[in-house]
């Protein structure tokens, strides 16, 4: 009998038990979450949860199947160390569960901004149950909402905000938002979702602090510019939570460092989710992937090659992942970095309703759709093949 220890309870670390269920392991499983509630859908905390169209009972992600788990679970319970000689872990209370396996899952925290007056009243991130459930009830109408930070979060938050009836501003660092992940030229296309529905986005803006007493009051830029807020939601990104490695042996440069299958650097120790940065073949390099559908899909790789169950595997998949704003589903795979060139083909930018794909000299790497999922779905199909294709002969 073995032990297979899952560090983190969400939906990573679901996924994980139940591939090693699914894949034949029969040992005891221990899955440790610093988090009181069961397993949740984190998608629709930005959305539905925040307009009040469903409840925290509705977001469960355990169901029927999940009864064959077997499984130990340690909740409300913060790993602290991870003794890499032994496979011991060292959790809060004092416990210690040591294990012939072990898999990370430990996710990712929202960064906070590091500014006089982040800590006032009104003031909130969003990443999980309870920072949704107070940001909630702060969410009235009339009241005015600045949300800092123009990513796939804030801009969730800033469309749910204004249909309740809020007055809102998105700030945003950048010349565009969301740069990063769609790259210049269609970030400044999503970013036309704000504005045309009258919110007030301004980009390349620097805050100096937040003002108030009791209570947040406005922001101020750096140019002295206040703009009035009830509400202020930070929306700057998330930091993997791996600090409790540093003395393991587990490289967390940029969170776990993994090879193409999930491994870590320490024997039968392996990430997955958020806190992962797994080595991409097809790119060559290190990259997390903090998007739902890789928390879902990767455990199964990871359980299989941890394990040694033999199970079979698809290829690791290219990113993908969804966005709800202003009534337009919006959903991209792949990657922007490196694109020679952008192509429409089908619909227009200005109707909201379009797929673009990204292009590397004559080799599709990417694609963006807006309102078309079937024309999506086939671009998401031709980017994967891609992918495998150039990774290959290591394609799994």
């Amino acid at each position: 009998m073995t032990t297979l220890a899952i560090v983190g309870a969400s939906l990573a670390g679901l996924s994980t038990a139940r591939a090693a269920r699914a894949q034949g392991f029969d040992g005891d499983v221990v899955i440790i979450g610093d988090e009181e509630e069961r397993p949740y859908d984190r998608p629709p905390l930005s959305k539905e949860f925040l307009a009040g169209k469903v409840e925290a009972r509705d977001l469960l992600l355990e169901g029927p199947d999940d009864s064959g788990l077997d499984a130990q679970w340690l909740l409300g319970t913060r790993a602290l160390q991870l003794d890499p000689s032994t496979r011991s872990l060292w959790l809060t209370g004092g416990q210690q569960v040591r294990a012939d396996h072990v898999v990370l899952a430990t996710g990712a925290s929202a960064r906070w901004l590091m500014l006089a007056g982040s800590e006032l009243p009104g003031v909130h991130v969003l990443r999980t149950l309870a920072d949704a459930t107070a940001l909630r009830e702060e969410l009235l109408p009339g009241a005015r909402l600045v949300v800092i930070g123009a990513g796939f979060i804030g801009a969730e938050v800033a469309s749910t905000g204004l249909g309740l009836g809020l007055d809102v501003t998105v700030l945003e660092v950048g010349s565009t938002p969301l740069a990063g992940p769609l790259g210049e030229t269609m970030g400044a296309v999503i970013g036309g979702l704000h504005q045309a529905r009258g919110v007030n986005l301004q980009c390349g803006v620097t805050i100096d602090y937040l003002d108030g007493t009791d209570h947040v009051t406005g922001v101020v830029l750096s140019d002295n510019t206040f703009i009035p807020a009830d509400v202020v939601v930070v929306g700057v990104g998330a930091e993997p939570n791996v600090q409790w490695l540093a003395d393991s042996g587990v490289d967390i440069a940029n969170g776990v460092s993994c090879d193409e299958v999930g491994r870590t650097g320490v024997p039968n120790v392996s990430a997955v989710g958020d806190c992962a940065a797994w080595f991409d073949l097809a790119h060559g390099m290190h990259r997390r992937v903090e998007h739902w559908t890789g928390a879902l899909e990767r455990p199964a790789v990871a359980v299989a090659h941890l394990l040694g169950t033999g199970a079979a595997t698809k290829a690791v998949q290219p990113p993908y992942f969804w966005s709800d704003q202003y009534g337009v589903r919006l959903q991209f795979t792949g990657a922007s970095s490196g694109a020679d060139r952008i192509v429409i083909e089908e619909g227009s930018t200005e109707e909201e309703s379009f797929l673009a794909t990204y292009w590397q000299e004559d080799r599709p790497i990417g694609a963006l759709g807006a309102n078309r999922v079937r024309a999506f779905t086939r671009w998401r199909r031709t980017v994967a093949q891609q992918a495998v294709a150039l990774a290959s002969p290591a394609a799994l």
